[in-house]
């Protein structure tokens, strides 16, 4: 028994989930596209350009990965980790349900949702939230991108004190206000009393979404609050926690677990800066720690602003760090890769896609070669639980013997 890394690039679909259908997202592929569009030269920027350049993330054995699932034959390898790709048994397509599920807890029940009408929110909510908010009103109301509205709203809302609200396809309650001009601590007070008013409604998360800027030009902050739900059961991290071992969570896995078993938080902005944070957990962590980061750029930043070659270029600054992270590896340290859900940037609207998953694991000492389908993103939790010498979790097949 050694360490454990576990690193969600939150977002990156490997192609449409079986029960993809259900979801309108038949077709979806969030890697395959992005090649197809780098191939076609349609990701080209100054920093970027040609086919899609992940040297290291290929050894690894996700094109061959890819290329199984979808259908097609892959290249030959060797190949230097386990690679297959992984089904959600989770109703959702959201977060929370995605690393959940891949730490032994698959949400088998239905979420709260909002509907696509406008106003989209029920009068009561708004009205109560209004009052005990002690605000003017509100703006939104809608389904929305997050970066959409607060470029269409963010003026009014300056001119106003009015605080943005606004849902998506996901289980969620999002709040935009400006940093300086209503505050940040109001804007987290004000999600408290949201995460009060919708729990009768089942809904998964409320996030503040806090940003800076004028004159219609508004940039996101890394202020970003998410009140989730605790999740409903006993996680692969409650499991380390009570059996003594050290649980690093890097970036927002502490606010999707809603601080249970989460150990030490660690917190930074953009997915080199999160990379940053992990590379110095990796060096510090102790035997029989688990270190569990999520990049959330690949989703927020590229995925849901359908932006094709803002995610190549961070999948290959991702894939450029991995040399480093392979070097500081210890004997019997085992390091995954995978994904909460899929955000296909070149489909249609801004929500996520129900994709399957990446499942990429190596480390010293593991051999390359197929994992195949995996039913459920618990396989994972089981995997590292059984590395980490824990009793088997109640969800998943461990790939790792």
């Amino acid at each position: 028994m050694m360490r454990a890394i576990l690193i969600v690039l939150d977002s990156f679909g490997l192609g449409a989930a079986r029960d993809a259908d259900i979801f309108g997202d038949t077709g979806a592929d969030t890697f395959g596209h992005i090649i197809e569009e780098a191939s076609a030269g349609k990701a080209d920027t100054d920093s970027r350009s040609g086919p899609l350049n992940l040297p290291h993330l290929e050894k690894l054995g996700l094109f061959a990965a890819h290329d199984l699932y979808n259908g097609k034959m892959p290249k030959d390898g060797p190949f230097t980790g386990l690679y297959g790709v992984a089904h959600e048994m989770s109703k959702g397509k959201d977060t929370p349900s995605g690393h959940w599920e891949m730490t032994g807890v698959p949400v088998l029940f239905d979420w709260g949702y909002f509907p696509r009408t406008i106003p989209c929110f029920p009068e009561e909510l708004t009205t109560t939230l209004i009052e005990q908010g002690e605000l003017q009103g509100v703006l939104g109301n809608c389904h929305a991108s997050g970066t959409e509205i607060i470029a269409k709203l963010g003026d009014e809302h300056m001119a106003t004190g009015k605080p943005i609200i606004y849902t998506s396809a996901d289980s969620v309650f999002q709040i935009a206000a400006h940093e300086e001009c209503f505050g940040l601590d109001r804007l987290y007070t004000l999600c408290d009393l949201a995460r009060e008013l919708v729990d009768p409604l089942n809904i998964g998360r409320v996030i503040a979404r806090p940003f800076i800027g004028s004159n219609g030009n508004f940039t996101r902050t890394a202020n970003r609050k998410d009140l989730a739900v605790p999740p409903p059961g006993k996680t692969l991290l409650d499991y380390l926690t009570e059996a003594g071992h050290q649980v690093i969570s890097i970036g927002k896995i502490g606010d999707i677990f809603a601080h249970q078993g989460t150990g030490r938080i660690v917190k930074a902005a953009g997915n080199m800066a999160l990379m940053d944070a992990t590379m110095d957990a990796v060096d510090s962590a102790v035997d029989g720690s688990l270190i569990f980061t999520n990049l959330v750029d690949f989703d927020q930043s590229y995925g849901h602003r359908r932006d094709i070659a803002g995610y190549a270029k961070a999948l290959e600054e991702f894939d450029a760090r991995l040399p480093e992270l392979i070097d500081k590896l210890r004997p019997g340290d085992i390091v995954i890769l995978s994904a909460d859900h899929g955000c296909d940037p070149t489909w249609p609207g801004s929500d996520h896609t129900r994709e399957v998953v990446p499942v990429l694991a190596f480390g010293p000492g593991i051999e390359g070669r197929p994992i195949g389908e995996r039913e459920t993103f618990a396989d994972i939790g089981q995997t590292i639980a059984a590395h980490l010498s824990l009793p088997p979790l109640p969800f998943g097949t461990a790939f790792l013997s």
